[in-house]
């Protein structure tokens, strides 16, 4: 008889393999002695080493050999380095040679790796390993991977006792944007623990992460209360005592030194909760401040969350799970449920009597210090004649609290229980009977809590408009069109005599047009152009658009269409670096007398491409929050992960009226950096609006900028037909490279609106921010190196206005994609959050600019101004000082560059005193926005074309002429020296050059007789000399050169 274990399959086990491909190199340097190079490529990959064979005396050899890893990780592969590395092989080089030449190396990480199927050929530069290495040429590779399932007890051995297992070493981690655990590199070292890191909240919150999580959840809230009993501290295991984790724990890099502080804080009392303390606003007040954080709100004991670290406030929420319903009364027709405490009162949707389920939470602001004699109402009524069908009544002191750990509380049945008009309040009629029962749950938590974002929360009742969302931004690409030439098109034959046609190519991409210019034709053709022009348009996945170019004949007052071709966005080739794209030849249609019966109306030639190798910019480079390129192969790993507590908002101002003439601010708040948008939920009817919500984002380079911006929403009271835009309230700028590593920013910031009546505080939003990354790792110093922008951009740069008109169409893309989502950003708040209109015209951005280059210039005027105290001898110890610098360096001229570099670092030592505490936000005074005037603000807000009447407009045009009139005169006064300077040698003045060179012979005789250190003795004490001998004239010197001729007497 068969027994069951016999016929059970064999388990199962899953090997990735990871499989490189060398294929080729091209043009690498020759280092074999003898103008060859022999080449062989050496690959490494989690501690396993690889090598190809030997190409001989080949500059651009072939391999197409297939090397394969073993991943021992899958999950953690995306963090793992390739290094493949190119030598010359010796023992085919020259006899001289003692080591195998280095002839470069690419080093790829495990997030640019494709799944098998999506890979293709990628031609990498071959880079150097240090400074002085002489490296050029491409290494051409294909890289993929691929899980193998094999069966498990064939590569297991019976006889065999398995090995002693090794502890699993533990991995700091930080948790990313997409739930993903990203290890440190600190702490996978070993058993080295993490970096000291100091925090600015004493004492810290304990974070903890766990491996698994909902990835449709973007932000989640976990808080610990300070004691000893909810605190275990990680102690890493000896080597010879080995513990098995099933499920084991990461902790971020800066959490161990945390925990081991809470832990040793034993026998404090640790009952309180920190909140914020409410301070008066100054409205003149216009710099951000420090807020300390203080909770006062009890709660019962929160575990900390997987990724954040505990920078908002916990807000406790009584949560009602209301499920469905069973053997209602037969009066029931549209049951719905009424919910009802001491300050809250909302209700359900109606259900249908058949199938009585509603299936919704809502989330009501909970009191514990007012639910002690509090009761919880939920009863459920009749729509349509609002008839009592049951209620049932619980009270709050017995609801338990829910960690968020837990399972979500399971929902129970209640009898429905009541009697004739019994709690139904007034005008109530019920049933005559009350039966059935409700299935529902109740719980107490904080917006940590799973069903918290679905939720209809009592302070944002409008769901469709106010809830918190995630929004991503569409991948956008550059597309490349070269337009080569177009044959045999149908020109007339009524032009007149020796005139050439004017054929144009005018392409469009959905809302996107541009035109060629005038095509060239040859001398022995009068039907075939050529133009050989790229047009670059912006297109945005999912690559629906069609591409519709039209061959035009614009000589006569009409243009007279020869032929269009459509071309789908879908089809077009992509590409990620400067490799040639071929071209393809298209047939026109539809020209004249075409019809669109299938009549040949002539063909055109041209060179398509999507770029992935570029960054599409839809903000302002100087503000810009990502450079990473367009195809994802080309990403770097991340350098860390910004975490930012939108904690809520001070004395905002009223934004509209409600019945009686209130004032009434519903305010929420979003978030901008990289591709992710968030956006909090709205606040109805507050001016101290508190969010309390979490977000975090990866930090690929730390030299870009969060923008946080506020607004007031008006789409919740608009109708479905019309689109009602939202108020903006205020936004603020940070600049992650200006965060320390691993510390919280906890900062308050003005909101200020520039409006035609001038500048306005709207208030101030509390935010705590915290860049967490390790402090300059060889990974994180060597990005302060890199190009800003993607490799591309330097091969084939865009000129400076396509750029902008290309960001200009990049910004209405993702205006229009973030509208369409639910709730939708409006394109008011997406054009705000990228500041569309940075590139307009302003008086007062003219002249903040111009003050900025004073102020860059300040050092310079102080510096010459310190030299004119130290001539004059205003301050005699000084200048006895100077002179015996000057001595000391000018007989030892070899100590000048030290000294010049010793007095940099001397400056940046002094400089660290006065360092910037907080990161700053909006600056008023360097805008230019505290004294700006009336009427360049008017200008400023006036549309293009303007909508002034004509005496305003020429008032504007007679100012603008008379700053112009000043910048001509500069560029004028800039001019005359250099044609001064010209003036010396050209004998435009005879005399003048005759007495220059002259002077030039003696000077030349005497620095060939006297020795240049008395020279330099001589000049640097006559420029130090008293002012006793000094002659109060201007020097001899400059009034030669200020009588030497310039150009300007010939201006007409």
């Amino acid at each position: 008889m068969t027994t069951s274990s016999s016929i059970q399959p064999h388990p199962t086990k899953t090997q990735r393999k990871l499989i490189v491909e060398v294929i080729n190199a091209k043009d690498l340097l020759p280092k074999d002695g003898q103008g060859s190079s022999s080449a062989y490529v050496v690959v490494e990959f989690d501690g396993q080493k690889k090598r190809t064979s030997t190409v001989y005396r080949n500059l651009n050899p072939e391999w197409n050999e297939m090397i394969e890893f073993e991943v021992p990780v899958p999950n953690t592969m995306e963090y793992e380095e390739l290094e493949i590395e190119v030598f010359n092989d010796k023992k085919l080089s020259n006899g001289n040679m003692r080591k195998n030449q280095f002839l470069g190396r690419v080093k790829l990480y495990g997030s640019q790796f494709k799944r098998k199927g999506e890979e293709g050929l990628v031609y990498h530069q071959l880079e150097k390993k240090s400074v002085f290495s002489w490296i050029r040429g491409e290494l051409g590779l294909r890289i993929y991977y691929y899980d193998e399932v094999f069966d498990e007890q064939r590569h297991d051995n019976s006889n065999i006792p398995p090995p002693e297992k090794e502890p699993e070493p533990q991995f700091a981690a930080v948790v990313a944007e997409n739930e993903r655990v990203m290890p440190s590199e600190i702490a996978m070292e070993g058993s080295q623990l993490p970096p000291m890191v100091t925090i600015e909240e004493s004492p810290p919150v304990v974070m903890v992460v766990q491996p698994e999580h909902n990835h449709s959840d973007h932000h989640r809230y976990y808080y610990q209360q300070e004691g000893p009993a909810v605190v275990h501290p990680e102690i890493p295991p000896p080597q010879h005592q080995p513990q098995p984790q099933p499920q084991p724990e990461y902790y971020p890099a800066e959490v161990r030194k945390m925990q081991g502080t809470m832990g040793r804080s034993g026998g404090e009392n640790n009952e309180r909760v920190r909140a914020y303390n409410r301070r008066p606003i100054n409205v003149g007040d216009y710099a951000p401040k420090v807020i300390n954080k203080k909770f006062n709100v009890e709660s019962e004991r929160i575990i900390p969350p997987p990724a954040y670290g505990g920078l908002v406030e916990p807000m406790q929420y009584l949560f009602i799970r209301i499920v469905k319903a069973r053997g209602l009364h037969p009066c029931a027709q549209s049951p719905y449920v009424k919910i009802r405490t001491s300050s809250h009162f909302v209700r359900s949707k109606p259900a249908s009597y058949n199938n009585p389920e509603w299936n919704q939470v809502f989330a009501l602001s909970h009191n514990k210090l007012d639910a002690a004699s509090a009761t919880l109402e939920i009863s459920v009524w009749e729509a349509s004649s609002e008839k009592f069908l049951g209620g049932v009544c619980f009270d709050l002191s017995d609801v338990p609290v829910r960690d968020p750990p837990d399972s979500p509380l399971a929902p129970q049945w209640y009898r429905l229980e009541g009697g004739a008009g019994g709690g139904g309040g007034e005008g109530a009629h019920a049933c005559a009977t009350v039966s059935g029962d409700i299935q529902l749950s109740v719980w107490i938590g904080t917006q940590a809590d799973d069903a918290f974002p679905e939720s209809c929360s009592s302070d944002a009742p409008y769901v469709a408009h106010t809830r918190s969302k995630v929004y991503q931004s569409p991948k956008l690409w550059y597309l490349r069109v070269t337009v080569v030439e177009a044959q045999d098109l149908h020109i007339g034959s009524n032009l007149p005599p020796l005139t050439a046609p004017e054929i144009r190519v005018k392409a469009q991409l959905g809302f996107q047009s541009v035109r060629t210019r005038r095509g060239a034709t040859n001398s022995h053709s009068t039907t075939s152009f050529y133009w050989h022009e790229d047009l670059v348009f912006v297109a945005g996945e999912p690559l629906e658009d069609n591409l519709i170019l039209l061959v035009e004949d614009r000589t006569g007052k009409d243009p007279v269409l020869l032929g269009h071709v459509m071309i789908p966005v879908a089809s077009i080739e992509q590409r990620i670096d400067e490799r040639h794209v071929g071209g393809k030849w298209f047939g026109l249609e539809g020209g004249v007398g075409g019809g669109g019966g299938g009549i040949y109306c002539g063909r055109i030639h041209m060179r398509m491409c999507l770029e992935g190798g570029y960054h599409v910019l839809e903000e302002a480079a100087h503000v810009c929050s990502d450079y990473r390129p367009t195809a994802k192969q080309l990403w770097k790993p991340a350098v860390g992960i910004l975490e930012l507590g939108i904690l809520g908002a001070r004395g905002l101002l009223p934004m509209k009226t409600k019945g009686g003439g209130k004032g009434s601010t519903d305010a929420y708040c979003v978030a901008k950096y990289g591709k992710k948008w968030v956006r909090t939920k709205t606040i109805t009817d507050s001016f101290d609006p508190r969010w309390n919500e979490q977000y975090t984002w990866q930090v690929y380079d730390p030299c870009t900028v969060l923008t946080i911006g506020v607004f007031d929403n008006w789409r919740m009271f608009a109708d479905v037909a019309e689109d009602q835009p939202d108020y903006r309230i205020g936004k603020v700028r940070i600049r992650v490279s200006t965060l320390e590593s691993n510390k919280v920013y906890t900062t308050s910031y003005p909101l200020m609106v520039l409006l035609r009546t001038g500048l306005k505080k709207m208030g101030e939003i509390e935010v705590a921010i915290r860049f967490a990354c390790p402090s300059l790792l060889p990974e994180t110093g060597a990005i302060y190196g890199q190009p800003l922008l993607p490799r591309m951009h330097y091969l084939r740069p865009l000129g400076v206005a396509q750029q902008e008109a290309l960001r200009g169409a990049a910004t209405k893309m993702v205006a229009a994609w973030l509208a369409r989502s639910e709730p939708p950003l409006g394109p008011e708040v997406v054009r705000y959050m990228l500041d569309a209109d940075s590139h307009t015209w302003s008086m007062r951005k003219s002249k903040a600019n111009w003050f900025r280059i004073v102020a860059v210039l300040a050092w310079v005027v102080g510096l010459a101004k310190w030299l004119d105290d130290i001539r004059r001898w205003r301050n005699p110890v000084t200048t006895v000082l100077v002179h015996l610098l000057y001595l000391v360096l000018v007989w030892y001229p070899d100590l000048i560059v030290p000294t010049g570099f010793l007095y940099v670092v001397l400056i940046g030592l002094w400089y660290y005193r006065f360092r910037p505490k907080i990161p700053a936000g909006m600056d008023t005074r360097l805008s230019q926005a505290e004294t700006v005037d009336p009427d360049e603000l008017d200008e400023e807000f006036d549309t293009i074309p303007s909508s002034k009447p004509p005496e305003i407009i020429r008032i504007r045009y007679d100012r603008l002429r008379t700053l112009a009139a000043r910048v001509q005169t500069v560029l004028g006064d800039f001019a005359t020296q250099g044609e001064r300077v010209q003036a010396l040698v050209s004998w435009r003045d005879p005399r003048a050059t005759k007495l220059f060179i002259g002077v030039c012979v003696a000077i030349t005789v005497i620095l060939y007789m006297v020795p240049p250190k008395m020279v330099a003795v001589a000049l640097g004490f006559y420029f130090l000399r008293h002012p006793m001998f000094r002659d109060p004239m201007p020097p001899s010197t400059l009034n030669f050169f200020r009588r030497l001729p310039s150009l300007s007497d010939r201006l007409m």
